[in-house]
C-alpha cells in the first residue's frame, strides 16, 4: 500500500471538494508544476512571468518546456510580484503569470486577476505556502485559473514529499489527466526513504546541538537513508521531465494533515500573533502585508546585518537559516544566472534577501520555543 490504496483518492476528493475543482496528484510540487505549464501547450519561444524571490523549482519546472522564465520584482510589503512591474514585463510572448503567497503572505490577486483578464493570459497561484481554511484569507487559492500546491517537508501541509495541480478550465484539465495517466511509480527504497526522513529528523533533533545529531545524519546522508531536497542537478537549473505519482503513504501523510488544516493554521495564527506583539513591543519592522489572521508558513522579519545574528544564535543552537537567505533563486548553492537572472535585475528582491530573519511557525515549534526566540533576538538586537 506503500504505492497504491485508498489514501491517493481520499485525498484528491477532499481537495476537490475544498476547491470546487478538478485535482490531479504529482509526486512534488515542481512535478505538478511542470505537468501544467505542458498541459497549457508552453514551450519554446514561450515566457511565463515568475517573481525574482523564489525556489528554484519554479523557473525549473519552465526552462524544462523549452520556455523562459521571465524575473519581476517583488513589492516590499507582500514579497509577492509587483503588479507595475508585471505590467512592464508582459510582450506577446508571455503566456502566463505565476504569483507567490510568499510564507502565506496574500499576494495583490485583485490586481494580477485584471492584467491577466486584460491579456488573457492565465494565472497560477502558488499555494505551496498557505492553504486557507474557513477563517481565511478566503480569496487565496479561489482567484487563479489554477492553483499550485506542494507538499513538501516546510509547506503548508506535508507529506514529506508532493504536489497537486488544482484546475478551473476543463480543456486542460483533460490534458493535466493524461499526463497523470502517464506518471511513474517511484522504488519502494526511494518510498522508503522518504517515510524514514521525518523519524530520522526526530531522532537527530535532540543531540543536533552537540556533535552525535550532526554525525548521526551525516551517516544517514551517506548511507543515501536522507531523500535530498533538491539534486545537484536542479540547482544548476535543470529539472527531470519525468512525471511520478504521488505514493499512497504521502498522500495517507498529507491527508492526515489537511484533515486537521484549521488546528494547523491556527497554531500557525498564534504564533504569528505572538510575533507581531513582540516586533511591537521592541521596535521591530513588520511588513506592512503581514495581518494577525494569517496562518504564515514563516513570520518574515527584516534587519540590517541579518547574516551575521543568523550566526550568533547558530552558536546557541538556535537556527533560522531556511534556504530563504542571501539569494534572489533559492537556495544560496544555486547559480541564478544558469536560469537568466542577472545581479541587478530586482533590486528589491536582492535587498529582501540580505535583510531577512525568517521565525519559525511549524506545528512543531511552540510558544515556549518561541517566547526563547525573542529572547535571544532581543539580546542580539541590543549588541
Amino acid at each position: 500500500m506503500w504505492r497504491n490504496g485508498s489514501a491517493i483518492q481520499d485525498f484528491r476528493s477532499a481537495l476537490r471538494e475544498k476547491f470546487d475543482a478538478d485535482v490531479f496528484l504529482f509526486s512534488s510540487g515542481r512535478e505538478s508544476l511542470l505537468a501544467l505549464v505542458q498541459s497549457l501547450n508552453i514551450g519554446q519561444g514561450d515566457e511565463v512571468i515568475v517573481q525574482a524571490y523564489t525556489c528554484v523549482v519554479v523557473p525549473n519546472a519552465i526552462a524544462v518546456t523549452g520556455a523562459t522564465p521571465v524575473f519581476v520584482d517583488i513589492d516590499k510589503d507582500t514579497l509577492s510580484l509587483d503588479p507595475q512591474e508585471v505590467r512592464t514585463a508582459i510582450t506577446p510572448k508571455t503566456k502566463a503569470i505565476i504569483c507567490q503567497h510568499t510564507f502565506g503572505i496574500p499576494a495583490p490577486l485583485e490586481e494580477l486577476r485584471a492584467i491577466c483578464d486584460e491579456h488573457r493570459i492565465p494565472l497560477i497561484e502558488d499555494c505551496a505556502h498557505i492553504i486557507a481554511d474557513d477563517a481565511g484569507p478566503v480569496n487565496i487559492g479561489m482567484t487563479g485559473d489554477f492553483v499550485l500546491l506542494s507538499f513538501g517537508r516546510d509547506k503548508a501541509i506535508s507529506g514529506v514529499t508532493g504536489g497537486a495541480i488544482i484546475s478551473h478550465r476543463t480543456d486542460v484539465s483533460n490534458r493535466v489527466q493524461k499526463l497523470e495517466d502517464g506518471t511513474f511509480h517511484f522504488s519502494f527504497f526511494t518510498i522508503l526513504r522518504l517515510l524514514l526522513y521525518p523519524l530520522l529528523y526526530a531522532i537527530s533533533k535532540p543531540f543536533y546541538g552537540l556533535w552525535i545529531g550532526k554525525a548521526f545524519l551525516k551517516l544517514c546522508s551517506l548511507l543515501t537513508l536522507l531523500p535530498s531536497i533538491l539534486t545537484a542537478e536542479e540547482k544548476s537549473g535543470h529539472q527531470s521531465p519525468t512525471l511520478h505519482k504521488l505514493p499512497n503513504a504521502c498522500a495517507a501523510l498529507a491527508l492526515s494533515q489537511f484533515t486537521r488544516l484549521r488546528e494547523i493554521n491556527d497554531h500557525r495564527r498564534m504564533l504569528t500573533r505572538f510575533y507581531l506583539e513582540q516586533c511591537a513591543t521592541h521596535g521591530w519592522p513588520v511588513l506592512h502585508g503581514i495581518r494577525s489572521d494569517l496562518p504564515l508558513q514563516k513570520f518574515p522579519m527584516f534587519v540590517a546585518g541579518a547574516e551575521k545574528i543568523r550566526q550568533s544564535l547558530k552558536r546557541k543552537n538556535i537556527h533560522l537559516r531556511d534556504g530563504w537567505t542571501g539569494c534572489v533563486i533559492c537556495p544560496e548553492s544555486v547559480d541564478p544566472s544558469s536560469l537568466g537572472y542577472r545581479d541587478g535585475d530586482d533590486p528589491r528582491a536582492e535587498e529582501a534577501c540580505e535583510q531577512i530573519l525568517s521565525l519559525p511557525t511549524h506545528p512543531g515549534m511552540t510558544l515556549q520555543d518561541a517566547e526563547n526566540l525573542v529572547r535571544a533576538l532581543r539580546v542580539e538586537s541590543q549588541q
